[in-house]
């Protein structure tokens, strides 16, 4: 075993040079790459979570809108020269597929209507780029998946599907 910095920190740092010669993307995909359980690879992290997709036991509206929201922020804000390598870097390092496919997918945790997961993946995706960005901690998703955990009960009060034929009565009586 050998100690020295994650690729989360490389990242962080802003030292892409660095970060490629240390780890490349190849390694990142495969799992040659130092870091803890969960943010190794990302390959086995995708077959994962296409298992629980094809089986039904979640669905890909919060992975989906996670990780095009950490992918779109990314490409518009880089770090670097390269927004497509720093594109990849955010999605395949740390624990973001871990927790787009296994932790913001909780039944318990998550929202229950269609358009409060969108809002859900969404606003997991800004939080887990603002952490990573601009907080001390390099990582910032399962702190994200926190604070959204938070709002749920606004996100599925939002995803509501307008009643068909309902009218609004006003305080006059007269229906609008």
């Amino acid at each position: 075993a050998a100690t020295g910095a994650t690729p989360m920190a490389l990242l962080k740092a802003g030292d892409m040079e660095a970060l490629t010669a240390a780890y490349p993307i190849k390694d990142m995909a495969i799992g040659f790459i130092s870091g803890s359980a969960g943010e190794v690879s990302a390959l086995m992290l995708l077959l994962g979570g296409a298992y629980l997709v094809v089986r039904r036991v979640i669905t890909l509206r919060i992975p989906l809108a996670y990780l095009l929201t950490v992918a779109a922020l990314a490409f518009v804000f880089p770090r670097g020269n390269d927004r497509l390598v720093w594109t990849a870097w955010q999605l395949c390092s740390g624990g973001l597929l871990l927790g787009a496919f296994f932790m913001a997918t909780d039944y318990t945790t998550s929202p229950v209507t269609h358009g409060g997961q969108i809002a859900f993946g969404i606003g997991c995706g800004a939080v887990t780029i603002l952490i990573r960005y601009f907080g001390s901690y390099v990582e910032g998703v399962s702190f994200a998946i926190l604070v959204m955990n938070c709002c749920v009960g606004f996100f599925d009060k939002l995803g509501l599907p307008k009643r068909f034929g309902l009218q609004r009565v006003r305080k006059g009586g007269d229906a609008s």
